[in-house]
């Protein structure tokens, strides 16, 4: 044992030796990534090669550093200090100490272990560089724990001591200066979080206190914009993503390109939730704005697609009468079993579609027996206000900050939905057309989602998660609408069009209703036994008419008689 711990003093003296060397010859060494200010860097990561990137010539008026890297779904390390694989064997240790193996290789391992407040690990990560009096050199590391090699894109920003330092106040997470926005999602909604940010300051001199005060001179003037960008629909390649993140990263390209959701001040929480929209793709960034000297940087942007690569659940490579009763029994169901049940999601649906199915045959059968016209008409109704009401909440009206009050939203939601059935009472055969055209229709929507990705499901869908999940209002609804919802929307409208135009010419000059199928079968039952001159009235009873017909059906099976003589002539 005390050859052993000779060797890990050797090692480390030694460790010690080189990487302060790298910092000045870094050219040289093995496994080097030079980087430049502002340009994007493509590179592959492997477990047991770790890199070391550099940064030359910085400007004196540059104040702090920003890197960032960013992978599809495997995750990465960057670390102000070197990243070794943690297991070496006896004759690795002593190939490294007489100079055999380079001090980057993974042998060289196991020795040091990284501080959490000096690295960060995940698919978007990012460290903040504050650069000392006269420093124009910078170095980092670079790794991945990861089995398989990881795709990277990563890039250095740099900013001045005018500008605001993100995750410069940071309180909550690991890293002392945190420019990374913390992102989790489930099948309800997606949450960001990141640290505050602080005043710019120059090199050399102590960052501002974060609570000293509130006034106009410390950090509290600080405005946060949060930014929301979609992927392009069904492309879940790790070439699209890495493309468009280069639209998300710095200041103006943030602006340009993505949709500003919300403006937090320092007085807000610095979290924000989005409704989840598993399979899509969408990039997420926070803006600190200085409005007093009207400067802004930009944090880590964060990606998702809701969904995972690797898990085998939530994975990403995953009737008239009768349909509006199934649609009314089957909702409620749903909610009510979801929400106060544990039962596993297949099972429950399932249980849904019985339920669904049950409740059709009930509404038809209310008609077919009794005619109640005005329950009927009621139920259509309601679905029609329903998917009215839920368009109305899914366009940028749905993100007010008033309806984000569970109250106020069920309120109005129900007020609208119940509205159209009140409206139409007057005339029901308009309400009932333009319910099965518009309906009918957007069935064919959703039936098209099932194979072709479309934002227009979320219109009802957004409306299911904030009824299931007590905590969906305060995630914005927003949903990318690009060519192919464009393309689905004017399918839904032309077929909405032309059903409802269809039944109104097939409709004129008929009756506005026709009698219930109960009554029209008692009359023709009374006007088959009064009437003998119906040829109906002399219909067998039921006995006899089976047993000819089973007299028939065992006639097929006889076999048929010869006809003619076979009997020889007598002479």
């Amino acid at each position: 044992m005390g050859f052993l711990q000779l060797l890990v003093v050797a090692v480390l003296a030694s460790e010690h030796r080189v990487a302060g060397a790298a910092e000045v010859f870094g050219n040289s060494s093995e496994g080097l990534i030079e980087f430049s200010v502002g340009k994007f860097r493509y590179f592959e990561l492997n477990r047991p090669f770790p890199e070391e990137a550099i940064l030359h010539d910085i400007s004196s008026n540059v104040t702090f550093l920003i890197f960032q890297i960013h992978s599809q779904y495997q995750n990465t390390t960057v670390s102000f200090s070197p990243i070794w694989n943690r297991t070496c064997t006896l004759d690795q240790l002593v190939n490294l100490c007489f100079g055999r193996l380079p001090i980057h290789d993974n042998v060289s391992s196991g020795l040091q272990t990284l501080l959490s407040n000096s690295s960060e690990t995940g698919t978007a990560s990012g460290l903040v560089f504050i650069l000392r009096p006269e420093q124009s050199t910078c170095t980092w590391y670079l790794g991945t724990s990861g089995i398989q090699p990881v795709q990277n894109m990563a890039i250095l920003l740099s900013y001045s001591e005018r500008d605001p330092v993100p995750g410069g106040c940071n309180l909550e997470f690991d890293l002392d200066i945190d420019p990374n926005i913390y992102l989790e999602y489930n099948f309800f909604e997606t949450t960001i979080k990141f640290a505050p940010a602080n005043l710019g300051y120059a090199r050399g001199v102590d960052p501002p206190p974060c609570d000293a005060g509130t006034d106009q001179d410390s950090r509290w003037r600080l405005q946060y914009d949060v930014y929301q960008y979609f992927l392009p629909e069904n492309d879940l390649t790790e070439e699209m993503l890495l493309k468009h993140l280069q639209r998300m990263v710095s200041v103006p390209q943030v602006k340009a390109s993505a949709l500003k959701v919300v403006t937090l001040t320092a007085n807000d929480k610095t979290s924000v939730s989005f409704s989840s929209l598993p399979g899509q793709g969408v990039i997420y960034n926070v803006i600190v704005w200085d409005p007093f000297l009207n400067t802004s940087a930009a944090y880590v942007p964060a990606h998702t697609y809701a969904c995972s690569f690797e898990a085998g659940e939530g994975s990403c490579a995953s009737l008239e009468l009768f349909f509006i009763g199934f649609i009314i029994m089957g909702f409620f169901f749903y909610i009510l079993i979801t929400r106060l049940t544990p039962i596993k999601y297949d099972v429950n649906l399932i249980l849904t579609a019985v339920a669904g199915s049950v409740g059709g045959m009930f509404l038809v059968a209310v008609w077919w027996r009794f005619g109640i016209l005005s329950i009927c008409m009621l139920c259509v109704g309601l679905v029609l206000g329903f998917l009215i009401s839920s368009v109305t909440f899914f366009t940028p009206l749905g993100n007010l900050k008033i309806f984000h009050d569970d109250g106020v939203f069920w309120v109005t939601f129900s007020c609208i939905a119940i509205l159209i059935p009140v409206v139409f009472m007057g005339c029901l055969r308009i309400l009932n057309i333009l319910t099965c055209g518009v309906i009918g229709s957007y069935s064919v929507v959703l039936a098209i989602d099932s194979y072709w990705s479309t934002s227009l499901s979320y219109i009802t869908l957004n409306v299911l998660k904030r009824a299931l999940n007590k905590d969906f209002h305060r995630a914005f609804t927003n949903v990318p609408f690009q060519t192919n919802d464009f393309i689905i929307l004017a399918v839904w409208g032309m077929l909405a069009v032309s059903g409802i135009t269809l039944q109104i010419q097939r409709e004129r000059g008929r009756p506005f209703f026709p009698p219930h199928p109960y009554k029209l079968w008692k009359q023709e039952r009374e006007r088959r036994v009064t009437n003998i001159l119906d040829p109906s009235y002399h219909i067998p009873p039921l006995r006899e008419r089976l047993y000819g017909r089973l007299t028939q059906i065992k006639g097929l099976f006889q076999k048929e008689q010869p006809a003619g003589e076979r009997t020889p002539l007598l002479l």
